[in-house]
């Protein structure tokens, strides 16, 4: 099984209709199909990208799966989260996913970096809500890419103890392979 489709394994367990998600890195619009699939036309998708390019793709995707999901697709840098989601909706977000590197098919020098995503993790703990989840696939095979991994996988590790943390490391490292971080909001009150 190919480790994006374990990812959304994962996700897919938390998410039910009427769900609130952030796709951080919209790229082709892969995640944030999966998304809206999960939280059907109840819930409400944000998603994030830097280059206009990636929003055209992703909503012509979209519009091939005739998805009636709610979404809001905001062409800036995801450190910018916190600017663009709602205040009612913030510690309502049930998952909010990044994939880290850059555009398949587009300029490989446009990519992501530790100087922004670190504070777009920031701005994402903050967002979520008790259970919710934050999925990171770090592409590591492009220049900086090693580095921002590293520094994400140092952030997730000091993050408080009111967050389960899972970083899966593939052993087959031939072709760079994207590491990725799983990171649950604990239930901070009991469940009934």
């Amino acid at each position: 099984m190919r480790l994006t489709e374990q990812v959304h394994q994962y996700i897919e367990k938390v998410l039910q209709s009427g769900d609130i998600a952030i796709d951080a890195t919209t790229g082709n619009g892969h995640d944030t199909l999966f998304l809206a699939q999960c939280i059907g036309r109840m819930g409400e998708i944000f998603t994030f990208d830097v280059q206009q390019q990636a929003l055209r793709s992703a909503q012509s995707h979209l519009q091939k799966h005739h998805i009636q999901t709610p979404i809001t697709w905001i062409n800036t840098g995801h450190e910018h989260m916190l600017e663009y989601i709602p205040l009612a909706l913030h510690g309502k977000v049930k998952a909010i996913t990044f994939n880290l590197g850059y555009l398949p098919n587009a300029n490989k020098n446009i990519t992501t970096c530790s100087d922004t995503t670190l504070p777009a993790l920031n701005a994402s703990i903050s967002l979520l809500k008790d259970g919710g989840v934050l999925s990171i696939l770090a592409y590591t095979g492009h220049d900086g890419g090693r580095e921002e991994c590293e520094a994400v996988k140092t952030w997730a590790n000091n993050l408080p103890n009111n967050f389960n943390i899972n970083i899966t490391i593939p052993q087959n490292t031939k072709f760079s392979p994207p590491e990725w971080i799983y990171i649950q909001k604990k239930h901070t009150t009991p469940l009934k």
